[in-house]
């Protein structure tokens, strides 16, 4: 469930312990939101007598996943797992139409090592089921046409090895916040815990680096440029997130 304006994380690094990029230093500078695209202009009905069809709902989504996503929303990032503890998945861009809601392609990813679970806590390497917002972007490397405000800092570093002794350097060249246990309209580097330290933090989309996370959901670089020059917050993105047979309810 998505709480009011917040919500409703990549191993050997200090600044990892909360999520993957909490608590580091925030230095760098912002740049704020592009102009939000129009939106696109509803469809009309046709003469006649005959029932339009109903809109399309997003493929995967049980109806309360659905009635979780805000009616203003027009672009769904939808994050589905393999299982309740696999750290594998995929990420599909959904945007509404007139007709209903349109799916882009599939792109696979990885999300927290042990799976997923309905009450993060700081520490459990599995990533928060449910409905959040994506407010806030930014990353190590320049603003690369981002609608979001871009937060461009040194801060966005990732040094070490991840679980499976892979690299984890350039993992934040792009992120974006995932409002989760966060202030939206601040950098992804803020500490920010509005529901407690304990509950975690620093959950993020970002550039996979081949294995699991902490608790973020990691998506080739390629796929992290698309999201960063799509994603409109005129257009209330929300990311929706969790295994398979949980987002089918």
């Amino acid at each position: 469930m998505i709480q009011r304006r917040t919500a409703v994380a990549l191993v050997a690094s200090p600044l990892l312990l909360t999520g993957c990029g909490g608590g580091a230093e925030a230095t760098g500078h912002r740049t704020p939101a592009r102009r939000p695209a129009p939106a696109p202009t509803p469809g009309t009905s046709g003469s006649g007598t005959s029932t339009p069809p109903a809109p399309r709902g997003i493929p995967g989504l049980g109806p309360e996943r659905s009635a979780a996503i805000p009616e203003r929303c027009e672009q769904a990032v939808v994050v589905t797992g393999r299982g309740r503890n696999s750290p594998r998945c995929t990420v599909v861009l959904h945007r509404r139409t007139a007709t209903g809601w349109q799916t882009g392609a599939v792109w696979p990813a990885h999300n927290a090592l042990r799976g997923w679970s309905p009450h993060h806590m700081a520490g459990d390497l599995r990533s928060p089921l449910g409905v959040y917002t994506l407010s806030d972007a930014g990353g190590l490397l320049p603003d690369p046409g981002s609608r979001l405000p871009y937060h461009h800092a040194r801060g966005f570093r990732s040094p070490g090895t991840g679980f499976e002794g892979e690299p984890l350097e350039g993992s934040f060249d792009y992120v974006v916040a995932i409002d989760y246990n966060r202030e939206p309209g601040t950098s992804p580097l803020d500490w920010t815990r509005p529901l407690g330290p304990e509950r975690g933090g620093g959950v993020w989309l970002h550039v996979d680096h081949g294995g699991p996370t902490h608790g973020c959901v990691s998506v080739a670089k390629a796929h992290m440029k698309d999201l960063l020059r799509t994603l409109d917050p005129g257009r209330h993105p929300v990311v929706v997130m969790g295994y398979a047979d949980w987002l089918g309810r």
